[in-house]
């Protein structure tokens, strides 16, 4: 009998993205390699758990949740939470930076200086620049004032973000224009916090490190995972939690927290591509439910 994984969640170290696994191990997600695998038929999905805790339960989740967690497991896993804005006593220094995705999509947000740039890594950031540096709360009224004067989002949702990475202007340059310009905006607003010390506007390109360089369109993006499917295809981008698989039926995307709390089991050869995607708009050839 195969043996029986559990997916972690997709981590970006300094080498590049990986797949962790239940029980620490890593497998590195090279551009080329071949990605197959199989969700075990006749189980289900169970929650994850919160904060390194297994749910007591082992509730069922939805295959579409990308969090993959029930209702109690989620409230104690935000209870405790920067991103969930429920601490306010994080003494640990805190970046401000601007974000963008693709044309017209700039957001801020804020990540702990020790974590370096492995929040953007993670959220797909095409390119990105510091904008300033102080404690937690200095940085999150930076925040708002940008929301506030100048009406920059701090999330962009996923689906816009991978609707546009074959689309993405051909240089580093003019990636970089709309950081540069909203960068000096926001140098120019008087309120800032004055524990916040601005940091020069440096944009940092991650297409490379994506591999977003003549990336085909994809033709959709999978839904769910389902009891029974499987997964082949070759990797020929892995952007934020995203890997896009050259697959038989096109260029189909997917998001590996969808992968978290089922049972996988590796495939050998070339094996198919069984679940639900659905279709980008303008697309052809691509039905929408099962492949």
């Amino acid at each position: 009998m195969a043996q029986i994984w559990k997916c972690s969640g997709l981590r970006w170290s300094d080498d590049g993205p990986v797949l962790v696994w239940s029980g620490g191990r890593r497998s590195a997600l090279a551009r080329g390699r071949r990605v197959a695998f199989g969700v075990v038929a006749g189980g289900g999905r169970e929650c994850v758990g919160a904060r390194g805790n297994p749910c007591p339960t082992r509730a069922a989740v939805s295959g579409r949740s990308t969090g993959a967690r029930c209702e109690e497991c989620a409230r104690l896993d935000r209870a405790h939470s920067v991103a969930a804005d429920t601490i306010a006593d994080d003494p640990r220094p805190y970046h401000v930076y601007l974000a963008w995705f693709g044309p017209g999509m700039v957001k801020v947000g804020i990540t702990a200086v020790e974590r370096g740039s492995a929040r953007l890594l993670e959220q797909g950031a095409v390119c990105f620049s510091w904008l300033g540096l102080g404690p937690l709360m200095a940085a999150r009224r930076t925040e708002e004032l940008l929301r506030a004067a100048l009406r920059v989002p701090d999330r962009v949702p996923y689906a816009e973000k991978r609707a546009v990475r074959s689309r993405l202007p051909a240089s580093a340059a003019e990636r970089a224009a709309e950081v540069e310009a909203l960068h000096r905006r926001a140098f120019a607003l008087a309120a800032w916090p004055e524990s916040l010390r601005r940091e020069p506007c440096q944009v940092v390109d991650h297409v490379e490190v994506f591999g977003l360089a003549d990336l085909p369109t994809a033709v959709g993006e999978v839904t769910e995972l389902v009891a029974g499917g499987g997964v082949s295809g070759d990797l020929l981008a892995a952007a934020g939690p995203d890997l896009h698989l050259a697959t038989v039926h096109g260029v189909v995307v997917l998001d590996t927290r969808l992968m978290t709390g089922w049972d996988i089991v590796p495939v050998a050869g070339e094996g198919g591509f069984t679940l639900p995607v659905k279709k980008f708009k303008g697309t052809a050839g691509v039905q929408d439910g099962l492949f």
